[in-house]
């Protein structure tokens, strides 16, 4: 039997889209073995001169000038990319998209950014037939995400899921799946091999982290956290900025045997489940890693736009707080010093109830679009 082709395609404008699109490539592969997937980064993989570029520009904007930012999100919200940008996308960068879906010969194309989902969309308009399926990596439905050739969405929430009804989109092309994470992340390893790999002490630990980027030098947080460094084990986990990084390791305030300074690892679901607290940027990705380990999370600077959605959304339902003053992160250190029992407690009880946020069901999902030629015309 000649097994299925799954295109996942993402963009490199922050680490989460991507993570998704291997987060699915390993589900599906360990759910079947007559699955055979390829995830690529279109504008990188197409263009590795420029993109890189454009990227880079990207991420200065969101660093200086994340107001401006939230200022084009909230401008765009209820738009779908315009037909001019898709053609300019598609004549500056994807020239050569159509001749990879004629080389691949995917049965299925899954976006998990909304920049080549409309470029395959634009594809579908001019002739080309493939199936389409877009995962929306935030809790949040903004209007780019949209097309009317994506055959199926899979979306965080239901409350995503009535965003995109209100838009126009037919409930049959929605299926609420949460957002897809790594398999690992919904493993519980021993910790004692864990702390031993990291030379980490059993103790109430913090993990920082700033997302694939690395963005969160923010001194006086570091400090705050650093009151606590005799008392709290606090690892932090800067991604690639290697700057920062090297910074950190000169600073003697880091020389601590319970301070633990880390660039990129592809093993943060470890990190994740020997920490019992999560301070981080409110990345859809990140957010949802964390709700599979059961870690409550502290949400610093969120972006506006949809950094902002991800972490109201788990506020309300009680996964995290955002940091709107010292107080915030004061409370929690305090929690765990003197009330560590009942916070293990509680994450454990959220373990134990993860199943309605079923780690496999995007996969699942795709498993059934393939098999039974389920997806929508």
């Amino acid at each position: 039997m000649a097994k299925k082709r799954v295109l996942l395609l993402s963009e490199g404008f922050g680490a989460g889209h991507t993570q998704a699109a291997y987060a699915l490539s390993s589900s599906l592969r360990k759910l079947s073995p007559n699955v055979q997937t390829k995830v690529l980064e279109l504008g990188s993989f197409l263009n590795p001169r420029m993109a890189p570029l454009i990227i880079t520009a990207y991420k200065k904007t969101v660093t200086s000038q994340p107001r401006l930012v939230g200022m084009v999100y909230r401008h765009q919200y209820k738009k779908s990319l315009s037909r001019f940008t898709t053609l300019a996308l598609h004549r500056l960068f994807y020239t050569q998209t159509r001749s990879i879906l004629r080389q691949l010969r995917p049965d299925l194309v899954v976006c998990t950014h909304p920049i080549p989902s409309a470029v395959i969309s634009r594809l579908k308009r001019l002739g080309v037939h493939v199936p389409l399926c877009t995962v929306i990596t935030d809790y949040d439905a903004h209007g780019t995400w949209i097309s009317p050739e994506v055959d199926r969405y899979f979306v965080s929430t239901e409350e995503v899921q009535r965003k995109l009804r209100l838009r126009g989109v037919p409930i049959t092309k929605i299926q609420v799946t949460g957002i897809p994470v790594h398999p690992d992340f919904w493993e519980h390893p021993g910790h004692d091999e864990i702390r031993s790999k990291f030379g980490l002490k059993d103790m109430p630990t913090v993990l920082v982290m700033g997302g694939g980027w690395g963005m969160m030098n923010d001194e006086m947080l570091h400090e705050f956290l650093l009151r606590w460094k005799d008392r709290i084990q606090i690892i932090f986990c800067v991604g690639n900025n290697e700057k920062i990084r090297q910074k950190m390791l000169r600073d003697n305030r880091f020389h601590h045997p319970y301070v633990h300074v880390l660039g990129f690892t592809r093993e943060i679901d470890k990190l994740m489940e020997v920490s019992d607290l999560l301070v981080t940027k409110p990345g859809g990705m990140t957010c949802s890693e964390g709700l599979a380990k059961g870690i409550p999370m502290l949400f610093h600077n969120p972006l506006p736009g949809q950094e902002e959605e991800n972490s109201q959304y788990f506020a309300a339902q009680g996964h995290g707080e955002t940091i709107t003053s010292p107080d915030v992160v004061g409370k929690w250190m305090n929690r765990l010093l003197h009330d560590y029992p009942a916070i293990v407690r509680k994450r454990q009880e959220h373990v134990e109830n993860i199943a309605r946020y079923y780690p496999m069901q995007s996969a699942l999902s795709i498993l059934d679009m393939l098999e039974r030629n389920k997806v929508l015309s």
